[in-house]
């Protein structure tokens, strides 16, 4: 099974390698949530397939799933790289300015917030997360010394339901291209 990344949504079945594409400054999360359960509903009716969601990928992935009619069937694996469960500190900090606000619109608002961010339920799935920790710490990181990946805190990518929790010297944008992470997924697949 070959895995690769697009935008922030990777959906493998066998062989065949699935996109989903998105534009948040044009789309809702709703929106979005909603095209994204149709493009599952059409893999799963296919056999056998894993989820790979990036970032705010993982959040729609689960958001999807937890959306999803019991006759579907659920993914073998869902793999969330650098993907939050809580609300995003980065998310709080920007959206007091306008161009965030204007380029994340809804899923800015959406990161930033703890009650949005907790209406999304755990994945009923095995679900592994693959982490960076290579962001920087100190007095003028907003993470201070919290483990990160210059976008994400550890912590903001912890819960109990994860099965799985690899963390990799890789930082945030460079999750899905990173060969380290692609050996993880791969050897849990095959």
């Amino acid at each position: 099974m070959e895995y690769e990344h697009n935008h922030s949504v990777t959906v493998c079945r066998d062989n065949p390698l699935r996109q989903f594409s998105y534009c948040v400054s044009r789309q809702s999360f709703a929106s979005i949530q909603s095209r994204l359960e149709k493009r599952i509903e059409a893999i799963a009716s296919d056999g056998e397939y894993i989820l790979i969601g990036h970032s705010l990928g993982g959040v729609l992935l689960r958001a999807a799933l937890a959306n999803m009619d019991d006759s579907v069937k659920a993914p073998k694996q869902l793999f969330l790289l650098g993907s939050p469960v809580k609300k995003s500190r980065l998310a709080v900090y920007f959206r007091r300015y306008w161009m965030f606000r204007f380029l994340t619109q809804d899923c800015g608002e959406l990161l930033a917030s703890s009650e949005r961010m907790l209406d999304i339920p755990a994945s009923d799935c095995p679900a592994t997360a693959v982490v960076g920790v290579k962001g920087i710490n100190g007095k003028s990181s907003p993470f201070r010394d919290e483990l990160n990946d210059g976008v994400v805190s550890l912590s903001e990518v912890s819960a109990d339901w994860i099965e799985e929790q690899i963390q990799l010297p890789v930082i945030h944008s460079f999750l899905p291209s990173s060969k380290r992470v692609s050996s993880v997924i791969l050897s849990r697949i095959v």
